[in-house]
C-alpha cells in the first residue's frame, strides 16, 4: 500500500475540541472590556495567528499589549482543558494507525508552544507513543496562517516535499495555509464550515479514516 510521505495536523478543532475554550475565553475578554461580541466575531478568530486576533481585540478597543493578550487567553484555554483531552472523533484512531504504519506526524498549530507541550503529552499518554515527530507552534513562526510559512515549516522539519504530504485543517485560515504550502489539503469542518473552499477537500468526519484514505486524498487532488 502506497502512503502518503508525511501528514500534517492542524490542532484546536482538528485533533481537538478546543474551540468552546478559545471561543468563551475570546467572549470573556470582550465583555470585561463593554466589547459587543457576535458568534460572527468569534468565528472570525478560528484558525488565526494568536497576535493577529490580540491586535484585533486592541483595535475593538482593549486596552492591554497583544503579548498580554496572548498569555492571558492561552491561560485561560489551558486552564479549562485541565487533565482533559477532548479528541475529536476518530484523531486518536487515526494517529494510532499512522504511528504503527511508520507515517511522519507533524502537528501545525497557532497555540503557543505551551499548549502545544501540554496537548502532546496528552496525546503521548493515550496512544503510548510519541504522537508527533514534528511539532510547529505559533509563537515559533514569524508569520502565522493564513500565510504558508508554519506548513512549510513542519513539512521542513519532517524532510519532506509538501507536494508528497497531506495536511487536515478546520478552518479558512488554516487551509489557506496548508494550500499556500502546495500541500494536499483536507477539511474537516468543526466551527466553521471549509467544505466549499476550492481546492480542498472534504471531509465531515475523521471517525473511520485510514492511512490509505490519506493516500488517496493526494491521488484525488493530483487528478
Amino acid at each position: 500500500m502506497i502512503l502518503p510521505a508525511a501528514v500534517l495536523f492542524d490542532m484546536d478543532g482538528t485533533l481537538i475540541d478546543s474551540e468552546p475554550s478559545w471561543m468563551a475565553a475570546e467572549a470573556r475578554l470582550a465583555a470585561e472590556f463593554d466589547i459587543p461580541w457576535t458568534a460572527d466575531d468569534a468565528e472570525s478568530l478560528v484558525g488565526i495567528d494568536l497576535w493577529d486576533g490580540a491586535r484585533a481585540f486592541i483595535a475593538r478597543g482593549v486596552p492591554l499589549e497583544a503579548d498580554a493578550i496572548v498569555e492571558r487567553l492561552v491561560g485561560e484555554v489551558i486552564a479549562d482543558l485541565g487533565d482533559t483531552l477532548p479528541a475529536r472523533p476518530g484523531a486518536l484512531e487515526l494517529l494510532r494507525q499512522l504511528r504503527e504504519q511508520g507515517v511522519p506526524v507533524a502537528l501545525v498549530t497557532m497555540s503557543t508552544r505551551a499548549l502545544v507541550d501540554r496537548i502532546e503529552a496528552a496525546f503521548a499518554a493515550a496512544l503510548g507513543t510519541a504522537p508527533f515527530d514534528a511539532t510547529v507552534a505559533g509563537d515559533e513562526c514569524e508569520r502565522g496562517k493564513p500565510h504558508p510559512e508554519p506548513y512549510l515549516r513542519g513539512a521542513s522539519l519532517l524532510g519532506v516535499d509538501p507536494a508528497d504530504a497531506v495536511a487536515i485543517e478546520d478552518s479558512f485560515t488554516g487551509v489557506a495555509s496548508a494550500l499556500a504550502a502546495g500541500i494536499t489539503t483536507i477539511g474537516v469542518p468543526h466551527a466553521v464550515d471549509v467544505s466549499r473552499v476550492p481546492g480542498v477537500i472534504h471531509w465531515p468526519t475523521l471517525a473511520g479514516r485510514t492511512p490509505a484514505d490519506l493516500a488517496a486524498a493526494i491521488r484525488e487532488a493530483r487528478a
